[in-house]
Parts: structure tokens; sequence; C-alpha cells
């Protein structure tokens, strides 16, 4: 999920945005400005708040270009002005929750229990005969009709918020995990925990889809399941 458009190494598109180069800015603003939007909706409430702090990210980049050292990536430095941006306004809004704790819904199990070993079995607690997580293969014409990236967008949306945030960051943005610690202030062990869940849900929202019988295919009646 890279960005469409390839950008100039960092110490030169440093000096061309310094340099108040406009085409060097439009090519950021269209590589990271979906992704920005993407996080920025994990700390506010509504989709206009969240371009609002987008649009503040940038502005607070343009004025603060000169100072950008080089002690992280461009893109990094860009993110946590965003992530402060958005926290500030997300904390005006009664929005933002202490990433440190989990929400109720976002506490309870992510695989149904039924699927795993029962106590006193052998290999207790592993995944049960026949319940064991499928690879799973989607027919061309479903990918190229935009159908999984849908969901996929549509997945990440239903999120919990900051469970959206560590998925975006990790597997979007594809930052490391110290990296995301580091932008989103959490320690390793909620970092690892909000990934494994927001990573186990958005699973369980396309087996559900590769699994549906409702759009078999008129010859072969299967999903692409094997």
């Amino acid at each position: 999920m890279a960005g469409a458009h390839e950008l100039p190494p960092d110490e030169v598109l440093v000096q061309r945005l310094r340099s108040g180069d406009e085409e060097a800015f439009a090519l950021v603003l269209d590589t990271w400005s979906g992704g920005m939007l993407r996080l920025a909706s994990s700390f506010v409430s509504t989709k206009a708040s969240a371009e609002e702090a987008v649009q503040d990210t940038w502005l607070a980049v343009i004025k603060g270009i000169g100072d950008f050292e080089g002690r992280s990536s461009l893109k990094t430095w860009v993110y946590r002005i965003l992530v402060r941006t958005a926290k500030t306004r997300g904390t005006k809004e009664s929005r933002t929750v202490p990433f440190t704790s989990l929400l109720p819904e976002e506490a309870e199990a992510t695989v149904d229990a039924s699927r795993f070993r029962s106590p006193g079995e052998r290999y207790a607690g592993h995944w049960a005969v026949g319940q064991e997580p499928r690879p799973w293969h989607l027919p061309e014409d479903h990918v190229l009709r935009g159908e999984v990236r849908e969901l996929i967008a549509e997945a990440l949306d239903d999120l919990p918020s900051r469970l959206r945030a560590v998925l975006t960051l990790r597997d979007v943005e594809g930052y490391g995990s110290q990296e995301v610690c580091s932008l989103l202030e959490i320690s390793p062990g909620n970092q690892r925990v909000l990934l494994h869940r927001a990573r186990a849900m958005l699973r369980s929202r396309l087996d559900a889809y590769a699994s549906s019988p409702d759009d078999a295919h008129a010859g072969g009646g299967e999903r692409g399941l094997r």
C-alpha cells in the first residue's frame, strides 16, 4: 500500500521544500496525505476534523521545514507533527483516550474460543483440528474490480481508533514497532497487543468475505478458498 509516487531522497526533498519548490510540496502532499488522514481520524471525531488536522499539519511543515534537523526521516517528522496536532484537536473534542488502556470492545477475544483445543486436551489452547487459519486466494477479477481494497478500507474505518492507528502505521505506512511506539507514545507490549487485535479483526473480515457463498462464480461455486 505504498505511495503511488516516487519521492527523491530526503536530503533532496528537504532542500526543495526549503526553497519553496511547489512541485516538491505537491508531490509529498499527494503521496502522504491519504495515510495522514487515515491516522488523524483515529484521534478526532469526524472526517472533517481529521482533514483540518492534516491541513494544519501541512501548514506547520511549511513553516517549520527550516528547523528540520534530519534526526529522523522527513516522513516521520511530518507524522510526529500530525499526531501532536490531531491529539490536541481530539482532546478539545473530548475524543482522545489514552492508548495505554483498552476499551471494552477492544478487550474481547478476537477469535472464537471454539476454534481452540479445550483445557485437558493435548496441546490445549492450540488450534483445533480443521479450525486452523487457512491460506486463501481470491480470484484475480475480484482484486481487479477493487472489491478487496474497498473491503480493507471499510474494515480499517470500522476498527476502534487505537487499533486503526497502530495498524495504519505498521501495515499501511510500513513503520517498525519502535517507531510506532515513539510516534504514539505507547509501550512495546501495548503496541503488540493493539497490533495483534487489529490484524485479527481485519483477518476475520477478510475470511468472512473469502468464504461467503453469495458471490460464488457461476462456473465453480467456490469463492477461492483452498
